[in-house]
């Protein structure tokens, strides 16, 4: 199957390299799409994801893979993916909620030139509030490796240092799948790949084939 991975903020494509390799193993065909939220809106980022799922990938079937501010891109997309919905989302950490880091790093100038407008919709609560869901299959992953104290912010929530679990469930009822690992580097986790190529695993064949370029 086709599977679109998209990198989370901060990070580029190369950070997805490794799930790439081992989803060509799996026997999988996965695409990168990388994106700088330094120079792009968030509405100029997903038409251009778009684009490259129209042009890239097997619309009859297919699967997105996000980290992080990827799966808000992929959220942002899916009112002009109506007619080719994926099969299935993969959600790495995801902010499904307004999170506490955005609302606090969005105070700094430094965040605000960094991750621009991107950034700033991360700590809007509207906004997160509305972003649409798949209505095919989602899975949730959320990492539970980060420092917990009563003292620190997350206290004794557990969270993977950037997101809490309930800011990563956010409400919704996605099958969650915790995993100790930390925001960063749950992309590179051996239970998360196994969990998201069991799923794969799972999802029916299209019944007609239907050729992309690629």
């Amino acid at each position: 199957m086709d599977v679109i991975l998209i990198h989370g903020m901060g990070r580029t494509p190369l950070s997805m390299m490794r799930l790439r390799r081992r989803l060509r193993w799996a026997g999988h065909t996965p695409v990168l799409f990388g994106y700088s939220p330094t120079f792009e809106t968030l509405q100029g980022a997903s038409d251009r994801l778009v684009r490259q799922i129209e042009r890239k990938v097997d619309t009859s079937h297919y699967a997105v893979l996000g980290h992080s501010l990827g799966t808000v891109l992929t959220r942002s997309a899916l009112d002009r993916l109506e007619n080719h919905m994926p099969a299935a989302c993969f959600f790495l950490a995801p902010p499904m909620v307004a999170c506490k880091a955005a609302k606090y790093f969005s105070r700094f100038w430094a965040y605000k030139v960094m991750t621009g407008e991107m950034g700033r919709l991360l700590a809007a609560d509207e906004f997160m509030r509305n972003l649409p869901m798949p209505p095919t299959l989602v899975r949730i992953y959320a990492g539970v490796a980060g420092p917990r104290a009563p003292w620190l912010p997350f206290g004794m929530e557990p969270n993977d240092g950037i997101l809490s679990v309930s800011e990563a469930s956010g409400g919704h009822p996605a099958a969650i799948v915790t995993t100790p690992s930390l925001h960063t580097f749950i992309m590179n986790s051996a239970p998360v790949f196994d969990d998201i190529a069991r799923t794969l695993a799972t999802l029916d064949a299209p019944s007609t084939p239907h050729a992309v370029s690629r």
